[in-house]
């Protein structure tokens, strides 16, 4: 039987934190914010710990790349390193940032200057924007009120005249990143309205200025690893796929190359992915029409409630008893409510877990001999049920050939009745649940 966290020594495992608060002041992690993501301090613990040997010729992989903290920093320490992430704003800023090596500083700095003219005179002749507003995006609050958004079109005019097209993604994830900052929206920590939680509406914003301050920042860092990357003598191998980790068989020609990985999966929590990223989707052009169809939320991993709550009951794709279980509990709760209550939510954790089955698989055919995966997740209350996702996590790693070694305490995130008493998860709950985020050791076969 796999131990789970509780019952064991609290975070004495050489382990810093792992919130990603901690890279708002790291070159290049601080480029772009990530609720979803961990930090820098702790992938550089986790390469200490279970890869003390480095060199290019060591593999990391991140199967759920984010906005590349695991990938910059191993990195930065001279391995070779690949990534996959089906988002593509987050994938976008994954890509310049390993790109950064091959960026010219001086025609960089160059188009931020002619940016900033170009912005100045836009605002003073009144001059007619030729970029549109995004079709489809829509919400509660016009996103941009009139006189940002005129603006935000005009710096879309400019990085569309950008004809070097790094230093176009550079500008294109420069505004993204600042976007929200000058919207009606906010970060609470999920994009919510400003007037939702008593701020005021932006009216007017130099957006141009914001935008150069954010540019000039990625311009330094860039200066910076360049010039760390010369003190390390030589240049490892970087490769980022836009896509599912489903689809890494195909990608890559090799097998059983990877020496380490360091990831964090959606957590079962339903969680919304895309919904954070979704003006950038929309404003960048990676995304069109009404919903999140461009960010791939049917291939995400573990799918969302929304997508699976309708279909015909959806069981294990493998054998697992105490898991099966745990979902025809769930299944059997709130079923007045129909795909509103257990029998929806039912097929959600079904169809995490299969896809749990589904990436475990994936994982052992690109593990090295007795390679490491180190996957940080968290547990869930659905309709009322506590879920150890980490313990099945390691017992399903188990099924398809790899060896469950450790189960690491990272944090305790909130602890509380209200959590499973309330309308959503189902009241009468008799236990106090502690929601807590750990880090799940899988190692392949020798």
């Amino acid at each position: 039987m796999m131990p789970t966290p509780f019952g064991a020594p609290a975070a004495t495992n050489g382990f810093r934190d792992s919130s990603f608060a901690k890279n708002k002041n790291l070159p290049l992690h601080r480029w772009v914010p990530w609720i979803a993501g961990f930090s820098g301090e702790f992938v550089e613990d986790c390469i200490r710990n279970y890869l003390p040997s480095r060199h290019s010729n060591r593999w990391v992989l991140d199967p759920f790349a984010g906005v590349g903290t695991t990938l910059v920093q191993a990195y930065l320490g001279g391995l070779s390193v690949v990534g996959f992430e089906i988002n593509p704003y987050a994938a976008l800023a994954t890509k310049i940032k390993l790109l950064a090596l091959r960026i010219s500083t001086h025609d960089f700095a160059k188009q931020i200057t002619t940016f900033g003219r170009f912005m100045e005179k836009a605002e003073t002749r009144a001059r007619v924007p030729a970029s549109r507003r995004p079709e489809g995006f829509s919400g509660r609050t016009q996103f941009f009120s009139p006189n940002v958004e005129r603006k935000v079109l005009h710096a879309l005019d400019f990085i569309n005249s950008i004809d070097n097209p790094s230093i176009r993604d550079i500008f294109r994830l420069g505004l993204g990143s600042v976007m929200v900052s000058f919207s009606n929206y906010s970060y609470e920590p999920s994009l919510t309205r400003r007037a939702a939680v008593g701020k005021p509406n932006i009216e007017d914003a130099n957006v141009g200025r914001s935008m150069s301050a954010k540019l000039h920042l990625i311009l330094e860092d860039i200066g910076w690893i360049q010039g760390h990357m010369r003190m390390l003598g030589y240049r490892p191998r970087a490769k980022m796929f836009p896509k599912s980790i489903f689809s890494a068989l195909d990608c890559m020609e090799q097998r059983n190359f990877v020496d380490l990985v360091i990831t964090s999966p959606p957590y079962l929590n339903n969680y919304h992915y895309p919904r954070n990223t979704r003006p950038q989707l929309h404003w960048l052009g990676m995304a069109s029409g009404k919903g999140y169809r461009s960010a791939r939320e049917t291939e995400s991993f573990g799918k969302f409630w929304q997508t699976v709550r309708d279909s015909e009951p959806i069981r294990l794709g493998f054998r697992m008893p105490e898991l099966s279980d745990t979902i025809e509990t769930i299944r059997s709760r709130n079923i007045d409510k129909g795909s509103y209550g257990g029998p929806g939510w039912a097929n959600y954790v079904a169809t995490y877990f299969n896809d749990t089955h589904k990436f475990c698989q994936v994982l052992a055919q690109m593990l090295r001999p007795k390679a490491a995966s180190i996957i940080v997740l968290g547990n869930s209350i659905i309709q009322g049920i506590e879920v150890k996702t980490d313990y099945f996590f390691g017992k399903i790693g188990e099924l398809a050939g790899l060896k469950f070694e450790d189960n690491h305490l990272l944090r305790k995130k909130r602890t509380g009745s209200s959590i499973i008493q309330s309308s959503i998860r189902v009241g009468e709950a008799k236990t106090e649940t502690v929601l807590y985020e750990s880090g799940v050791v899988l190692r392949s076969a020798a």
